[in-house]
């Protein structure tokens, strides 16, 4: 088993991270938060969602900040779209890149987004053909891979059905989410294995929270297995409101430092990254929950 030689990071903190703050954050601070993940050399910034305000209200202004972006010219900036009326909103955006979701968990499905793993795959078809009509790429989630909140154990199976349909629908990839952060080295390796009698390795990527301090163990363990796509979160910031116990995503200062420690590109600065990390946590008050960055906290 080889470590891929570069790994492609998705930072999802403006997005899974902030839309979980009790505060409002205000528009422009979070596009300056973008701007600094691009500046920083992140490849794939996701810069939030068109939901309902009443569900996700930190995401009410995506519209805005959208059209607010300094667009770097190598760097995606993905929005989450649950519906046909998020993918309009998006569109009419001028969005390039988007995001749908699924479960592999029935009860979480039905707790998250009210309706069952099929009918959520139903829900997204014309989300994907209208995508592909208008050039826009397509990217899928699914969440509770190694493990629910409700259910506990999730069977490799049942995430390698969801993560083919998903696909089969005209996601270019499909990251794999570990809700709760309950996964292990050994689970998430022999996850991968299942999965990829159906999808091939190239086309997942990784979103493992760290709730048991498990994230960059698990990250390793699946790089072992061919996955080169990381999402991770500036700060720590983020987690899920419908898991109780999820404490976040793993922060990718960390995530940098121990690719830069393995030799694996990423393109990433980490002394700019830690910057920004320091940037939306003070804004915030508080701390970021980073290790890397409290380490080098004399350095930058």
């Amino acid at each position: 088993m080889r470590l891929p030689d570069s790994v492609k990071i998705v930072d999802v903190g403006p997005r899974d991270g902030l839309q979980n703050e009790l505060e409002t954050i205000p528009a422009a601070v979070k596009v300056e938060l973008i701007n600094r993940l691009a500046a920083a050399g992140i490849p794939i910034v996701e810069v939030g969602s068109f939901v309902s305000p009443k569900w996700v209200p930190q995401m009410a202004d995506t519209n805005d900040v959208y059209a607010a972006i300094n667009f770097a010219p190598d760097v995606r900036y993905p929005v989450l779209v649950p519906n046909m009326k998020g993918f309009e909103a998006a569109r009419k955006a001028g969005v390039k890149d988007i995001a749908i979701f699924a479960a592999a968990s029935e009860t979480f499905s039905q707790k998250n987004i009210n309706c069952s793993i099929a009918d959520s795959l139903e829900r997204f078809a014309p989300v994907c053909i209208a995508a592909k009509e208008n050039r826009i790429r397509v990217r899928g989630y699914v969440s509770c891979v190694l493990g629910c909140p409700y259910k506990g154990d999730i069977d490799p199976a049942a995430v390698a059905d969801v993560s083919y349909r998903l696909l089969k629908l005209g996601c270019e990839e499909v990251s794999l989410g570990d809700t709760i952060g309950t996964g292990t080295p050994a689970k998430a390796q022999a996850l991968i294995d299942t999965i990829c009698e159906k999808v091939p390795v190239e086309k997942l990527a990784a979103h493992f929270h760290d709730t048991y301090g498990q994230a960059l163990a698990n990250l390793l363990a699946v790089m072992q297995k061919g996955v080169a796509v990381i999402d991770s979160s500036i700060a720590g910031l983020g987690g899920c409101p419908y898991a109780k116990g999820a404490t976040g995503n793993v922060a990718s200062e960390d995530v940098l430092y121990m690719l830069d420690g393995l030799g694996i590109r990423t393109g990433v600065d980490l002394d700019k990254l830690i910057e920004a990390g320091r940037f939306i946590s003070g804004h915030l008050n508080r701390e970021p929950y980073s290790k890397v960055s409290h380490a080098l906290s004399g350095r930058t």
